[in-house]
């Protein structure tokens, strides 16, 4: 983990790994505040879901470059391109979960961790 990585705000940096999903119009996104529940493996989840194999894809690839164009910063790990049904992005203090609709549909992290704090952003600004 660099210095850069220890010292950034998980909030400027789920903005714009939201606008990276917006940007390739991921679908139902939302932001799960985890920092007060005991336990938990982060402080934020970022959460959407594509249409398709190729969409899911795109929207990871896009999240990661517009972080790294912005921040200067890449995924601690990447994991799920090899059916793309479910990408998970770690930046170590906030996960991205992309899915396909019938996966994110069948894992339900939202009822999961339902004891987040939860915010649900628009498509389109």
């Amino acid at each position: 983990m660099t210095a850069k990585q220890q010292s950034l705000p998980s909030s400027e940096l789920t903005e714009l790994i939201v606008e990276g999903i917006k940007d390739k119009k991921g679908l139902k996104i939302i932001s799960m505040h985890l920092g007060l529940i005991k336990n938990a493996i982060c402080e934020q989840f970022v959460i959407c879901h594509g249409t398709s194999r190729t969409q899911v894809e795109a929207i990871a690839e896009n999240v990661k470059e517009h972080v790294k164009k912005h921040l200067g910063v890449r995924p601690w790990r990447s994991e799920g391109y090899e059916n793309a049904e479910w990408i998970l992005i770690d930046y170590f203090d906030v996960v991205v979960h992309i899915f396909q609709q019938q996966t994110r549909e069948h894992y339900k992290l939202e009822e999961l961790w339902a004891d987040a704090e939860l915010k649900e952003y628009d498509a389109v600004d």
